[in-house]
């Protein structure tokens, strides 16, 4: 009779640990996003006080940054 406990309760143990090994613990590479383009509105205006611009000069600039164009 203490031979099946034993043996059933080592089942269940080596069961258990098994399962817990098959469970993913971390987010895989591929899944992790992309980093994105600092193209907001509010990103392009920070820039362009940096560069001290103003009025139409700075209207441009958000526009073209915006859209992904590069101004020097």
């Amino acid at each position: 009779m203490k031979l099946l406990t034993t043996l059933s309760l080592a089942a269940l143990m080596s069961a258990g640990s098994a399962f817990a090994a098959s469970t993913p613990t971390a987010t895989p590479a591929a899944t992790v996003a992309p980093a994105q383009n600092h193209n907001s509105t509010a990103h392009c205006e920070k820039l362009a006080k940096e560069k001290k611009l103003m009025g139409d000069e700075e209207n441009k600039f958000v526009k073209g940054c915006k859209d992904g164009r590069k101004e020097g």
